[in-house]
């Protein structure tokens, strides 16, 4: 007699129970921390919980504080978590980790001790954006025209405390991510306001790379060259009060700031779609650009993109687009869990 088939929920629990749910995930970057929770087969990441990385001595003593939490939150206790895949803004090479922008220095070993865990996964917060791109919705999006193609290399750019680059690639195995560390890579000038703004920067700064300059700690510097280049005074303003008083109109210099940093971005991410051959699409992540509003999408971001001479036309049917959503990290550590995803 044959065996009776798998139902739907025989192959739901099966599915479950392979999974090795629930799952913690969480979104590190210089200044917060975002956790999430995984834990039904759709995989959706909710109870979504945001601590200031400064607030804690390191991201066990964080985690089971959201741990701690949740149950008061939420009601009912929760299981503990049994994987775990945590999006970091830094470097990742063997067991120690230490934080680009933050504080936080611990083992990779040691969390995943602390934490109870059967599986730790650990990612550059720019490889878990990646992984998040193929399943990206309309929704969580803004373009410049046409949408990004979820099909063969895609790119991410993000400019937040520091500049995180990666890229993912659609294989058989379903999409792999492409961490690296391109934000480091020496930015360039397209014409000669900008050369005299990359100059001025050299005169403090050995090397001047792209986060040097696009970026939460990049903008004061930014806005310091540029006045100095203008001949104007310079008051101490940091990322966000640069943001605000471009946007909003009320300082010249602030504008002028914030007008070069979109066109410089607009060069980096042209070089970055070029080097990767992203012809899906290149997104722009990061907390800095969703605040300039309306700013970044008149800005010449998008033209200077395409300014790559005879790689115009290339660059030209390449679709831009600006990531809305803020837990988009949350998803892709996610599917770094998940060996069916993509």
């Amino acid at each position: 007699m044959n065996a009776p088939s798998e139902g739907p929920l025989d192959s739901a629990a099966h599915r479950a129970q392979a999974l090795a749910l629930p799952w913690l995930v969480a979104d590190v970057g210089g200044t917060n921390a975002r956790f999430g929770w995984v834990e039904d087969t759709s995989l959706k990441v909710t109870r979504v919980q945001t601590v200031p990385v400064a607030d804690h001595l390191g991201p066990a003593e964080a985690a089971a504080a959201y741990l701690k939490g949740l149950p008061a939150t939420h009601g009912a206790p929760l299981a503990r978590p049994r994987r775990s895949a945590w999006a970091l803004a830094t470097a990742l090479d063997g067991d120690w980790v230490e934080l680009t922008n933050g504080h936080w220095r611990f083992s990779r070993s040691a969390l995943k001790q602390s934490l109870g865990l059967e599986d730790l996964r650990l990612l550059n917060d720019f490889e878990a954006l990646a992984l998040s791109l193929p399943h990206l919705e309309p929704s969580q999006l803004r373009t410049h025209g046409a949408l990004p193609r979820a099909q063969g290399m895609l790119a991410v750019i993000g400019p937040g405390t520091g500049l995180g680059v990666a890229g993912v690639v659609q294989t058989a195995q379903g999409w792999q991510a492409l961490p690296g560390e391109g934000g480091h890579a020496t930015l360039p000038a397209t014409d000669d306001h900008e050369a005299q703004v990359l100059a001025e920067v050299r005169r403090h700064f050995e090397h001047v790379s792209a986060e040097r300059l696009l970026s939460g700690i990049g903008l004061p510097v930014l806005h310091r060259a540029v006045c100095a280049v203008a001949g104007e005074a310079c008051p101490d303003l940091s990322a966000p009060q640069i943001v605000d008083a471009g946007t909003q109109g009320t300082d010249p210099m602030c504008q002028r700031t914030l007008d070069l940093f979109c066109a410089l971005l607009g060069s980096f991410a042209g070089n970055v779609a070029l080097t990767l051959g992203a012809r899906g699409g290149v997104y722009i992540g990061g907390g800095i650009v969703p605040r300039l509003g309306e700013r970044f999408f008149q800005s010449s971001f998008r033209e200077k993109f395409e300014a790559k001479g005879r790689f115009r036309g290339y660059l030209a049917d390449i679709p831009t687009a600006l990531i809305t959503d803020t837990l988009a990290a949350l998803t892709g550590a996610a599917a770094s869990l998940d060996p069916g995803a993509g």
